[in-house]
């Protein structure tokens, strides 16, 4: 671990895992065989030596928080309930944020005290298709403008007013647009992990708005899944070629078009893509927000974490 003059405390993965401390893994082969993402190979051995150490932190956070609360009804004289404790998880397509997100939300519910752990992604509060053609966004799609981040932030808000039922859109990534009239109902979880491109985002990225509330105001604590950008262009341009034999090939995909295509053909238009949108919008507006997460995973090869680094 070193401690230099910077605002994060960096630990190798030997040191981080030092830090599971005695808490039991959960999971099992089989689960972590449903939450993998499609290119990645995470391990029960990633799972012990990362993700157990996060799992005791956060619970630690929680309790902290939760002892707050209490000092509050207390002096106030009124019970506020115990809220909901909210991590996001943010990174670049092709990072592997979904997959961590997944296992979070595994690890944290196996708690002893059973808490509820909703899951909601931001692709959900993209705006459809038709408004995205209306207006020309349609290559744009997870850069900031193609996201309702009005209703994104209201929703959050909602969460964090302790409302009793609140209501996100779906996102289909087999059509590749929000599935009109399904909602997930999110109801007073406990813990609320949000993913997404954009959940760091805040009013730095919006000068022309100083006064506008973002989601990241709403955040308990925050985490971004990071790579070098050639190993996120190759995980890309890897999941694009699975995606054409598997999901591609399903007639009511959006990409299905893609699913004869060459090997070499495909490949050479999942590297534009990546270049052309992917790769733009991460260096534009997801790698600048990533110094202001409370944890920084870092991936090597294989999408194996081999660095931590922990705001002080």
């Amino acid at each position: 671990m070193t401690t230099e003059h910077n605002p994060y405390l960096q630990f190798t993965r030997e040191q981080w895992a030092l830090l599971r401390d005695s808490v039991p893994l959960t999971l099992t082969e089989h689960d972590l065989q449903t939450l993998r993402g499609i290119n990645e190979k995470v391990s029960l051995q990633e799972v012990e030596e990362i993700y157990l150490p996060l799992s005791r932190l956060l619970n630690l956070y929680v309790k902290a928080k939760q002892r707050r609360s209490r000092v509050l009804e207390q002096f106030l004289g009124q019970s506020r309930g115990k809220g909901t404790y909210i991590i996001s998880i943010a990174g670049s397509v092709a990072g592997g944020k979904s997959t961590t997100a997944r296992i979070m939300q595994a690890l944290l519910e196996r708690w002893p005290e059973h808490p509820r752990v909703e899951l909601v992604t931001t692709d959900g509060f993209l705006y459809p298709n038709k408004v995205l053609e209306e207006r020309g966004l349609m290559r744009r799609k997870g850069f900031p403008e193609s996201y309702d981040i009005r209703h994104l932030v209201e929703f959050v808000a909602n969460i964090r007013a302790g409302h009793e039922k609140v209501e996100a859109p779906v996102y289909s990534h087999l059509i590749y647009d929000i599935i009109p009239d399904e909602k997930k109902v999110v109801e007073q979880p406990d813990i609320l992990i949000l993913e997404g491109l954009n959940v760091l985002q805040s009013g730095m990225d919006y000068p022309q708005e100083p006064h506008r509330v973002f989601v990241s105001d709403f955040v308990d604590f925050s985490i971004y899944v990071d790579a070098e950008a050639e190993l996120l262009r190759t995980w890309y341009i890897e999941r694009f070629l699975k995606f054409r034999s598997g999901a591609f090939s399903d007639p009511d995909s959006y990409f299905h078009h893609y699913a004869k295509l060459a090997e070499s053909e495909a490949t050479k238009i999942a590297n534009n893509i990546w270049q052309d949108i992917n790769y733009l919008n991460l260096k534009e507006n997801i790698l600048p927000t990533r110094e202001r997460a409370n944890l920084i995973l870092t991936k090597g090869n294989e999408h194996a974490i081999e660095q931590i680094k922990l705001r002080k």
